[in-house]
């Protein structure tokens, strides 16, 4: 394959980014279906062709646009320095609080990776997997290496059976937060508001603390012994 001469290198790539925004917005707003690479072309005022010469195919330019996604997401230890110091479900927390605010934020890249995971066919999600599983995207590896150091998750397992757990979890908890009507079956009880979230998102933690939290000392399970009287 002929290269492009170096001149010419960053026009490309400028223009490759500017129809990855572009796509992005068109998925978040009309879905993978619905979406149309025409339309895309269209709003950038240059060929449909010059669209599939950079990606390939509408399923390569929703995998880029995907992955810009969730590049703009923050990963975990993005949390303020004060919540971290207060350790690993304390900065769980914080994270699962501010859910529904960051979407409110900066709702694009949200609805994007909600569609590329449940709204995307099976060859697809495919893609989108290898590349999460690959890229560490949320920074989920170091989070939870950290967790360990600070003796605040459980040693006697496979670190990244730690890491596939808190994946799996926050991935389908946060979602379900964020658009139950996708999981008629994740809460039995569809009545929301605000304190109903927060008790679920304390519940959520005691489950996951259960799981993969490092044992209390016996010393705080136990109640103290009542001493004997003397008779």
């Amino acid at each position: 394959m002929n290269q492009l001469p170096a001149a010419a290198r960053p026009r490309s790539d400028a223009k490759r980014a500017r129809i990855v925004e572009t796509a992005m917005r068109c998925f978040a707003e009309r879905g993978y279906d619905a979406a149309r690479i025409e339309d895309v072309a269209a709003e950038l005022g240059i060929a449909k062709g010059s669209v599939f010469q950079h990606f390939g195919s509408k399923e390569g330019l929703f995998l880029a646009a995907y992955k810009r996604a969730v590049g703009l997401l923050p990963r975990y230890q993005d949390a303020p320095s004060e919540v971290r110091a207060r350790g690993f479900f304390a900065t769980l927390r914080y994270w699962l609080v501010r859910t529904e605010h960051l979407v409110r934020e900066d709702w694009i890249p949200y609805r994007l990776t909600l569609i590329g995971n449940y709204g995307s066919d099976l060859s697809l999600r495919r893609e989108i997997n290898r590349f999460l599983a690959g890229e560490d995207a949320y920074g989920t590896a170091a989070f939870v290496r950290d967790g360990i150091e600070r003796g605040e998750l459980r040693r006697d397992v496979d670190p990244e059976m730690l890491i596939s757990i808190l994946d799996w979890t926050m991935e389908r908890f946060q979602d379900a937060l964020l658009a139950q009507e996708l999981f008629p079956g994740f809460f039995r009880h569809h009545d929301a508001g605000p304190e109903r979230t927060r008790r679920r998102i304390e519940q959520f933690l005691d489950v996951l603390r259960g799981a993969i939290g490092a044992p209390e000392p016996a010393a705080r399970r136990r109640p103290a012994a009542r001493k004997s009287r003397g008779r």
